[in-house]
């Protein structure tokens, strides 16, 4: 089976999203824009495309950064843009990722919402505005949505954290 492996998350706002998935060790690329699934949720969503290698940082990591820096327990209005989600390539892996969301559930007091969906359509987002926390981070929105954010990854998860 291949190492390179793609999955896609969705849950805040894609530049955050970006940037913690940029900043991890084993992820090969960071595709960060718009996905679509089947309905209910058939409408874009801002979320990102990862492709990791498997050898260096397993999906259950990457799916437990993923609940860990985003409201993965909160149902809140904006939903439609940020769909708390999970975008897998392939049955199996979509078999994976509810074992992993089931399991990483200790993990929190309230429900997790994130569920795992099938991938179906991606819409790239405007070059200016790709790789943006790490070309603009001294950005107000940057200090406070991104930053705090890759606090976190930095306190709970430094093992997989790219050196700076």
């Amino acid at each position: 089976m291949d190492k390179i492996i793609k999955i896609g998350f969705g849950g805040g706002c894609h530049w955050c999203t970006e940037a913690i998935f940029q900043s991890l060790k084993g992820v090969l690329e960071v595709k960060q824009g718009w996905i679509n699934s089947d309905a209910p949720n058939n409408n874009f969503s801002e979320a990102v495309i990862v492709r990791f290698n498997k050898k260096v940082i397993t999906q259950r990591m990457l799916v437990s950064i993923h609940l860990h820096t985003h409201s993965c327990t909160s149902a809140h209005a904006m939903r439609n843009k940020y769909r708390s989600a999970v975008y897998t390539f392939s049955e199996e892996q979509r078999k994976k990722v509810t074992t992993d969301l089931t399991q990483l559930q200790n993990d929190f007091v309230n429900p997790i919402i994130t569920e795992a969906i099938p991938f179906r359509n991606f819409k790239l987002n405007k070059q200016t505005f790709l790789n943006y926390y790490y070309k603009n981070p001294e950005k107000p929105f940057c200090q406070t949505y991104i930053t705090p954010k890759l606090r976190i990854l930095m306190n709970k998860y430094r093992n997989v954290v790219k050196e700076v």
